[in-house]
């Protein structure tokens, strides 16, 4: 039988596909909400998957009895369901993270806060042991059928005396969680949800995905913040440093080439900074955005005199993701008055070389114009020069007419001869330095 998805590829009545067409359409359907039925334990451990493959993955899976073959190709996408006898266990593999979620009945037991859970577990501890990763995050999840206003008196006896927080959860308050946030001896954290007979399998997966998606994605989210507190001492001595290289800018006497060294070894540091924790601020704000619209999705209605898990994740969780927050705009803060302090400092040294090229220009003007000066002195004395040798000529000129019978003194006309030689020559010398200016501007 040819499924929906291959009929219309038959048919040929679309153009061909986009390579990604597929994948993205399944998107919406990767990691399907669970069916649960009531009275339940949930059980789910999530472990950062740093280094570890998913063929790493899939040979743990397949040490599970009873499960025959898993194929490479199961686990192509990030969504896994397997069925175990009294059960089901599911993997997904998120970003930086898998879960394990074991969904099984819940066992016959007196409600207490001594109570060892896990030796009634359908799966071997040992094989929970062995999951490969580093533990983020372990919960138990208690789902009972109960009376919702009378929730307290039934979660209270898994918790003990110590103090609770609980959420009437949904329009209406269809059930009920009741938590406190600690973790036990074994690792592990327990909520208890109760919720009425006639709740369907469905709401009753949904309740258990939103309840175990905030734990995961609040500790991923929590990742960023040692990384924030260990990096505010550096921020602060950078700023400090940043603020006593911008009062130094002021000083005319500071060598610019020293400050602008400094500038720049500030620069890179705060650099390297942003580009090892940039990712992590990032992811935080993701995982943070991802716990508030789960939390908006429960609809909480407190129970009087008992915080609800929004407001106790908004006293205790909130500070920690605003000095996430804080510390990632400081480092953008920084970078860009750096920035500003880098482009100050080059703009004084290029009014520096400005003002040193003028000072050149003016120096390169004076040695022109006393260039000029010398020139002309150099032409009136090759003005007299030239008259001197052509007067003497016309003297032998002159001397040589004499004694070829001619009347005249050779000593008087070449002094009357004199003012001409040298009004001509002077003429002929301006005449070629004209013709030399007029090349020169044609060449230009």
């Amino acid at each position: 039988m040819v499924r929906p998805i291959e009929a219309y590829r038959e048919a040929g009545v679309l153009p061909p596909d986009d390579p990604l067409r597929l994948q993205l359409h399944n998107e919406l359907h990767a990691r399907p909400t669970p069916h649960i039925r009531l009275p339940a334990l949930v059980l789910q451990v999530a472990v950062r998957h740093e280094g570890v493959s998913r063929e790493v993955e899939l040979e743990h899976l397949r040490r599970l009895s009873g499960l025959g073959e898993l194929e490479l190709d199961q686990l192509a996408g990030t969504y896994l369901r397997l069925r175990l006898p009294g059960g089901s266990l599911r993997w997904e593999r998120h970003t930086e993270f898998s879960t394990y979620t074991l969904v099984q009945g819940m066992p016959s037991l007196e409600p207490s806060p001594e109570v060892n859970l896990l030796e009634h577990l359908i799966l071997d501890p040992a094989w929970l042991r062995g999951i490969p990763g580093r533990t983020l995050s372990a919960m138990k999840l208690i789902m009972l059928h109960g009376a919702v206003e009378e929730a307290l008196e039934v979660a209270r006896p898994w918790f003990g005396g110590g103090p609770v927080v609980a959420s009437v959860m949904g329009r209406g308050g269809h059930s009920c969680a009741v938590t406190d946030f600690r973790l036990r001896p074994n690792g592990f954290e327990r909520i208890v949800v109760v919720a009425p007979p006639g709740t369907s399998e469905t709401r009753a997966g949904r309740i258990a995905s939103r309840l175990l998606e905030i734990e995961a994605y609040r500790m991923m989210a929590l990742l960023g913040f040692p990384v924030a507190r260990a990096l505010r001492p550096m921020l602060l001595e950078s700023e400090q440093a940043l603020a006593q290289i911008t009062a130094r800018i002021r000083d005319a006497n500071q060598a610019d080439a020293e400050l602008l060294d400094e500038l720049e070894a500030l620069a890179a540091r705060i650099e390297h900074a942003i580009a090892e924790h940039s990712y992590r601020f990032s992811a935080t704000a993701a995982y943070h955005a991802l716990v508030k619209a789960r939390l908006a999705e429960l609809r909480e209605t407190p129970i009087p005199g008992t915080q609800t898990i929004g407001e106790f994740l908004q006293r205790r969780f909130s500070p920690a993701m605003a000095t996430v927050e804080s510390t990632a705009a400081r480092l953008a803060a920084l970078s860009q008055r750096i920035e500003r302090a880098g482009a100050l400092l080059r703009t004084r040294v290029d009014i520096a070389l400005e003002t040193q090229n003028q000072e050149l220009l003016n120096k390169l003007r004076r040695g022109q114009e006393l260039q000029y000066q010398l020139q002309r002195t150099v032409e009136g004395l090759s003005v007299a020069a030239i008259s001197y040798y052509v007067v003497g000529l016309l003297y032998y000129l002159f001397k040589a007419g004499k004694e070829a019978g001619l009347p005249l003194s050779p000593e008087l006309a070449a002094g009357l001869a004199i003012p001409a030689v040298v009004l001509g020559v002077w003429w002929l010398t301006r005449k070629i330095y004209h013709r030399l200016s007029q090349g020169e501007g044609r060449g230009k």
